[in-house]
């Protein structure tokens, strides 16, 4: 469901008073059979005046972008980590997700790393695996992020079906050694330039932290073979 923008009114009102202000003075120029000097000179600065209400109206178009359209992303609310996980970096991935569901625009978190998806949070897709497409494996491969601003234009999409399918903006985020954070927006254009600098500073703190245990992770990954626990939203990561 779209959000209505706040400042539609106060956006439309330079240009209605500007338009309205040269239509009365044409028609009253019209309806003038005579006219004065005095009167010239009046209606030439109600043209510029009204001239200068447009122009400002058209400027607060760009100064004050309308906000993109937000929608109820479709899916069940849940939070989902590996139980190989050592506690300490299960509470350190519980956290940076909280920070990034209560002060982003993000509505789903996906944590990936070598193979093996790490944690799912916020709004779940019925797809639990990851699958790799050509976009992540660039992140991963190159070590830079992507940002998909809206995601309904790229045809590689389709790679993001573990996301709800009516996700608007996607972040691909390197995270350490092949791993990657994975966040899925409900509006489109609604990161932020400080945003995705705190996304990447997340990112790194978790990818230093997986990478340090990099030996123990390796061994936990190879003998796991039950599916992720699945537990109630919260800050405590699952025993």
């Amino acid at each position: 469901m779209a959000q209505p923008d706040p400042n539609r009114i106060l956006r439309l009102l330079p240009l209605v008073a500007g338009g309205l202000g040269g239509t009365l003075l044409l028609v009253n120029r019209v309806l003038t059979p005579a006219l004065s000097e005095s009167q010239a000179r009046s209606d030439v600065l109600g043209v510029i005046l009204s001239a200068v209400l447009i122009l400002a109206g058209l400027l607060w178009q760009r100064v004050q972008p309308i906000l993109p359209e937000a929608v109820a992303l479709v899916g069940a609310e849940g939070f989902e980590l590996d139980p190989t996980l050592p506690d300490d970096l299960k509470t350190e991935l519980a956290w940076a997700s909280h920070l990034l569901l209560t002060n982003t625009v993000t509505r789903s978190v996906v944590a990936y790393r070598q193979g093996k998806t790490l944690l799912r949070r916020g709004i779940l897709a019925t797809k639990a695996e990851v699958t790799p497409g050509p976009i992540l494996n660039r992140v991963l491969d190159t070590g830079k992020a992507v940002y998909l601003v809206k995601l309904e234009i790229y045809p590689g999409r389709v790679e993001f079906d573990y996301l709800p399918e009516n996700t608007q903006g996607v972040i691909c985020q390197p995270m350490g050694d092949g791993g990657a954070l994975i966040l899925a927006a409900n509006a489109p254009r609604s990161y932020t330039r400080q945003d995705e600098a705190w996304v990447q500073g997340l990112a790194d703190k978790l990818g230093h932290s997986l990478d340090e245990r990099a030996d123990e992770l390796a061994y936990g990954l190879a003998v796991d073979t039950d599916p992720p626990a699945r537990v109630l939203p919260g800050v405590e990561s699952p025993s």
